[in-house]
């Protein structure tokens, strides 16, 4: 039986690849999860593609914010385990993990509730176009219904990206993504069941998933020990998850919430525009996998490392992934600014839409280089438990910088969606700038109190 990854002894490079390149496979297939509810709906959907089209974008969009926020709270206990597994506290493990999933079985309920009274609302206050207001409400509602299976399909990925194994979100992941496909061509293309076809998918697909996985991870070797009775509240682990995952998944949901309002301007441009910015957004899920991969792969292994009282690793494990990840982002910068139309032709068929899309897209070319550097000193602050650094960043540039950008984009004449897009990279560079600064600074912390 294949056990997990220790990364406080060895090389660091390899080591992080083997780590990283499983859990980019699993944001490969979590994007092509998302992104074939848009293809699908935009390629069968008939006379009304471009509303189905638009009422996925835009329901998707919300989902993805409530996603992301389960995400950010789940990354608090990747961190706590990470830092006990390092230390080879492999009992309290096990209890730290029993309390995550209580906790996170009381969020999975009560957000439930909440998202499918609001779905009315959310369509509302996206903006979404009149004519797809029905389909954007009942996409919403259905994948809110779903929440508890989104919630424990972000927490066994958590769980064991904290103990070192990628493999087992893979595998997860990769379940979900080929029922979800299967479910889009018989809802959608076959019944033409439209945006409500792509959500009974995506939440039937999520919850056949996580019950495939549980029944797999029985026959595993853990490196944590763990009991039914484990599963239980306890209060100084729950003060320590949300403490680590709180100010993450706030930096989180408040970035979304900025993406949020920037689709709600686009979506008040025009049914074309939304489409189009909706085809982009999901693109973009692409075009950021490598970033995204070492964010989650480097807090993993930081967590390790600070537990073991290894900072200097830890700093060489960020400059290993800053310059891999730099590479590929360069090249897939450059082939999306010149050909983002031959990617936006893959999701939408109406050349109005295409081209939109990649107008859009060039902007997210110019970020897919700087996102190199922001999303591995993300990943690094927060394994070293540096998570309302993060939040503070997160939030600054996205309702200092990237609002207000696209605002005032959105209200030149003729409108660029290029000079709109703009917004996103020009908050990158000043989260870059601000997180070198922070950087440098714990550095000197650091020197001073070996010093002392």
């Amino acid at each position: 039986m294949e056990k997990t990854q220790n990364f406080t002894e060895g090389k660091i490079f390899a080591p992080l690849m083997r780590f990283a390149l499983p859990v980019l496979l699993a944001l490969f297939l979590q994007t092509m999860y998302g992104a074939c509810d848009l293809l699908i709906v935009g390629q069968f959907g008939g006379d009304r593609a471009d509303v189905f089209v638009s009422a996925v974008s835009t329901g998707s969009q919300v989902m993805q914010t409530l996603t992301l926020m389960i995400t950010g709270l789940a990354m608090g206990l990747t961190v706590f385990v990470g830092t006990k597994i390092g230390a080879g506290l492999k009992e309290e493990a096990g209890r730290i993990i029993g309390c995550g999933i209580w906790l996170f079985g009381v969020i999975a309920i009560a957000l439930t509730v909440i998202m499918v009274a609001a779905a009315p609302f959310l369509a509302e206050v996206m903006h979404a176009p009149k004519e797809a207001y029905e389909e954007t409400v009942i996409y919403i509602v259905i994948c809110s219904a779903g929440a508890v299976f989104i919630v424990a399909y972000n927490l066994v990925g958590s769980i064991f990206r904290g103990i070192g194994d990628s493999k087992v979100p893979l595998i997860t992941v990769a379940i979900a993504c080929v029922l979800n496909i299967a479910g889009d061509l018989i809802l959608v293309a076959l019944f033409h069941m439209g945006a409500a076809g792509a959500a009974v998918a995506t939440v039937s697909a999520q919850a056949v998933s996580v019950l495939i996985s549980l029944v797999m991870i029985r026959g595993r070797e853990l490196p944590f020990t763990f009991s039914l009775k484990d599963i239980r509240a306890k209060g100084v682990y729950i003060k320590e998850i949300l403490k680590l995952g709180i100010p993450i998944a706030l930096q989180d949901l408040l970035a979304s919430i900025s993406f949020l309002v920037i689709l709600a301007i686009v979506n008040s441009l025009g049914l074309i525009v939304s489409a189009g910015v909706g085809v982009a957004e999901k693109l973009c899920g692409f075009l950021m996998l490598v970033a995204s991969a070492y964010m989650q792969s480097m807090s993993a292994f930081v967590a390790q490392n600070i537990g073991a009282g290894k900072p200097e690793r830890a700093r060489k494990a960020l400059w290993c992934g800053i310059a891999s990840s730099l590479a590929v982002g360069i090249v897939m910068g450059l082939f999306t600014f010149f050909r983002g139309d031959l990617l936006a032709g893959i999701f939408a068929g109406d050349t109005e839409i295409v081209l939109a899309a990649a107008e859009y897209l060039k902007a997210y070319a110019i970020d897919c280089v700087f996102t190199s550097f922001l999303f591995c000193f993300i990943g690094y602050f927060n394994g070293c438990g540096r998570t309302t650094f993060v939040m503070f960043q997160g939030t600054l540039c996205a309702f200092g910088v990237r609002m207000p950008i696209t605002w005032l984009m959105s209200k030149q004449i003729p409108v660029s969606l290029f000079h709109v897009g703009l917004a996103i990279p020009a908050s990158t560079i000043v989260q870059i700038t601000l997180c070198g600064i922070y950087f440098g600074w714990m550095l000197r912390k650091e020197k001073y109190n070996g010093r002392t």
